[in-house]
Formats: structure tokens, sequence, C-alpha cells
């Protein structure tokens, strides 16, 4: 089974984070920010993926720690999971509406991080939440799972939708790119790093 749980404690925020990409799409999702536990609940629903997520974070400041750190800790254990990457997909691209709001996602599991984020107007907040965070959640993602990864909201009115659609895009990509489809290594250069 491709899976890994991992704990990270700072000052800022304690996370236990486990995930099993060959699960059955079991979740439990607490980040102490309900827009945010919206936002996961999703990723591990259209994921199919089990996910465990658990955050007790400085959220009396604001989010940014909890955001930011738990995607730190999924990148890292989504890395851990996929292992040497023998047999995967790798690259997925996925759109996704969500009502008036369209997203789409791009991705190679390649081991070289990269964030291309194209979301035009994605500012205020949704609830409590900052909007500003979408970006900073997908970077870390990106950066400590060592993933290219392209995220282009082509349209919306509603920012909830639009981030919804964001989330169910990645969440979906990543489930297709790390999908088993042979036995070989999916790189002319024998590495992926």
């Amino acid at each position: 089974m491709r899976k890994a749980s991992i704990e990270r404690n700072t000052n800022e925020t304690k996370i236990k984070l486990s995930i099993n990409l060959d699960g059955k799409g079991t979740y439990n999702v607490n980040t102490g920010l309900g827009f945010f536990d919206h936002m996961m609940t999703l990723f591990a629903c259209h994921s199919g993926f089990d996910f465990c997520v658990d955050c007790q974070g400085d959220i009396r400041v604001d989010g940014h720690h909890s955001v930011e750190d738990i995607g730190i800790v999924l990148g890292k254990a989504v890395a851990e999971a996929l292992g040497d990457k023998v047999g995967i997909k790798r690259y997925a691209s996925v759109t996704i509406p969500m009502d008036e709001s369209l997203a789409n996602v791009t991705m190679d599991i390649s081991g070289r991080p990269f964030l291309v984020y194209n979301a035009e107007g994605m500012t205020g907040k949704v609830g409590d939440f900052d909007i500003e965070l979408v970006e900073e959640f997908f970077r870390a993602v990106s950066n400590y799972g060592g993933i290219t990864l392209h995220i282009n909201l082509l349209y919306g009115s509603n920012n909830h939708h639009k981030i919804e659609a964001i989330f169910k895009a990645f969440a979906r990509a990543l489930k297709e790119a790390s999908t088993i489809v042979s036995d070989k290594l999916p790189s002319s250069k024998g590495v992926l790093e």
C-alpha cells in the first residue's frame, strides 16, 4: 500500500496527517478553519484517498500558518506515499465545473516543484477564510511534494465556487497522476527528481 503518516510540530502548528493513495475514500478532517475543512473534505472525497488531518494552529492570529503548514505536510506525505514513483501515470489534466465557475489543474509528478497559479480576482474572504491562502496552500504542496502544478481558474463569479472547483480539480488530477499504469518509471532519463 502506498501510504504515509506524518506529524509536524512547530510553535505555530501541530499537525497529524495520514494518506493512503490506494485507500477506499475514508476521511476525517479537522483544520480548525471551517471553510478549509470544507476544502480538505472535498479533496479527500474527490481523490478517493484515505485521508486524515488534524491541525491545532494559531488561528487566533489568522489561518495562514495552519493552511500553509497543512500544505507542507500534505506535500511531504504524497511524496513519501509515492515512493520511487515506478509505474505511476505521472501526468494529469482535469477541468471541473462548479456551477458558474470552471477550473483546470494540470500536473506532472516530476520531482521538480513549480507552481503556476492563474486565478484573477481571487481576493478578500470567504467567511473568515483569506482567499489568498489558496495559492499559499498549493505552493506548499507543490514545493514539498515535488509536483509541477498549473492551476488555471478559467472563469467564475462566486469565490466559494471558484475555490471549490480548484480543489476538486486538484483532487481528481492527483488521483489520476498517481494511478499505477505500468511497471516502469515514467522517465526517459531513468529518474524523477
